[in-house]
């Protein structure tokens, strides 16, 4: 009698689905990014990975090599998802709508914020994205140093941003509320005055979504790099 398989190197349990669609590596790149959007990119591998496609695991190395090519192509894959700066506004405008864009993108995708410039191996997407994001700020008159001022400034808001706000226990609304009353109620008011000042006067009133800070952010930054263009290039 034939001994009986271990759970984990069972052969997939086929389904009329999954014997219509072949595997590919799109295929296994957007099951990777559902992966990581659910559980976090910690808990993502090849064995789960496959169990996800029901597929045998060696099947996923017929189209990526390893687990770091099966990363390169989810932040591909962010990438392209991010719109790219329009060609008929100008730079600033154009550059706000992308940042917006990533921004919203990155919160779709929690886990994606610290890889997103990590990779050693750049995809089409990114790069595409990359070359689209320089070429709107040269178009725009910012000098090729100004250019990689701008482009390292905004994208460390961005993405700093991203990680700040995928964190943070609560953004505003009853959840904001309910933290107040857990962590700044109990404080002595003589010793964290300016504390409880800002998170009753403003954290607290109507309206108040942390989320607000990124514009107000954003039009600092770009704001701010207009000017020193302007000075640079008078």
């Amino acid at each position: 009698m034939a001994p009986k398989l271990e759970a984990d190197h069972r052969p997939p349990k086929k389904t009329a689905a999954s014997n219509r669609l072949a595997l590919t590596r799109e295929r296994v790149i957007e099951a990777a990014i559902a992966m990581a959007d659910a559980s976090g990119v910690e808990a993502l591998t090849i064995r789960k990975l496959a169990t996800e496609l029901d597929v045998w695991p060696m099947a996923i190395y017929h189209h990526v090599p390893n687990k770091d090519s099966i990363i390169d192509g989810m932040v591909d894959l962010v990438f392209d998802k991010i719109d790219i700066p329009p060609t008929d506004h100008d730079w600033k405008t154009a550059i706000r709508q992308r940042s917006v864009s990533a921004r919203e993108v990155l919160a779709r995708h929690r886990w994606a914020a610290p890889l997103m410039e990590s990779r050693r191996t750049a995809g089409p997407a990114t790069l595409r994205h990359h070359e689209a994001v320089l070429d709107c700020l040269r178009n725009g008159g910012l000098s090729i140093e100004m250019s990689a001022h701008a482009y390292a400034l905004i994208d460390a808001f961005i993405y700093g941003f991203a990680l700040l706000e995928a964190n943070l226990p609560a953004t505003g609304g009853q959840d904001m509320a309910d933290l107040a009353e857990t962590i700044i109620d109990p404080l002595p008011a003589e010793l964290y005055p300016r504390l409880i000042e800002l998170t009753t006067e403003h954290v607290l009133q109507p309206g108040y979504d942390f989320g607000n800070e990124f514009d107000f952010g954003l039009d600092l930054i770009l704001n701010g790099l207009q000017a020193t263009a302007k000075r640079s290039n008078p």
